[in-house]
């Protein structure tokens, strides 16, 4: 976990779970020596910190879910084959949050590619914490050039984030109810798509940027220009 959350973050779970215990343990001790409302207001310490310690581990369990920035860092190559008109199979090489990368094929339609991810900055308490930016790959769709195919044609979109665990601090962010987040925002890429094209997409702290790996992906990007 301490590859995303900092330190003093863990460190500060670690102390609310050691009191939830002590609460727990001194209600106990409480009520053996015929104090049952002392044992109680112990309980209720030890509940407080337990609460605490939890809020913690589900926050950073759906941090986990997001990618540390602290660098130009790797997000996914992507290379094309062309099935038919507008119609392409796509490898796609990601890195995310909770693994080290994932490979899969999918369907694409469409002239070009465009890559979405979201991004979290933290403030104040948030980087004393030794929280920084993180981001995480939402999804992959294909895009049409012109406007009448893009309102009419046939539309492949393919999520990338998957289900995340813990509380959804995304939603919370928009709800303005976590001020320890400076910005959340969404980034996005795209790029043609062409045969035998491949593609390099990074994000930084301004967001995706995506860049030709190849003579072919080169060429499009002239062409498209």
């Amino acid at each position: 976990m301490l590859d995303v959350l900092g330190p003093i973050y863990v460190g500060m779970m670690a102390v609310f779970a050691l009191l939830a215990v002590w609460g727990v343990l001194r209600a106990f001790a409480r009520l053996r020596h015929g104090e049952p409302i002392a044992a109680v207001m112990r309980l209720l310490l030890g509940s407080v910190f337990g609460l605490a310690a939890l809020m913690m581990l589900s926050i950073g369990a759906n941090l986990r879910t997001y990618q540390r920035l602290t660098y130009e860092a790797p997000a996914a190559t992507l290379a094309f084959r062309k099935v038919s008109d507008r119609y392409w199979s796509v490898e796609l090489e990601t890195r995310d949050g909770t693994s080290d990368g994932a490979y899969r094929v999918l369907d694409l339609r469409g002239d070009e590619w465009q890559l979405d991810a979201r991004v979290i900055k933290w403030q104040g308490i948030g980087v004393v914490l030794g929280l920084d930016t993180l981001w995480r790959l939402e999804r992959l769709s294909g895009r049409y050039r012109d406007l009448e195919a893009e309102r009419s044609a046939l539309r492949t979109v393919h999520g990338l984030g998957g289900t995340a665990p813990g509380l959804d601090l995304w939603a919370l962010a928009q709800r303005q109810w976590l001020p320890l987040i400076d910005a959340h925002y969404g980034s996005s890429v795209y790029l043609p798509a062409a045969e035998g094209a491949r593609y390099e997409v990074k994000v930084s702290a301004s967001g995706l940027v995506a860049r030709p790996a190849n003579d072919a992906a080169r060429a499009a990007i002239a062409a498209w220009r």
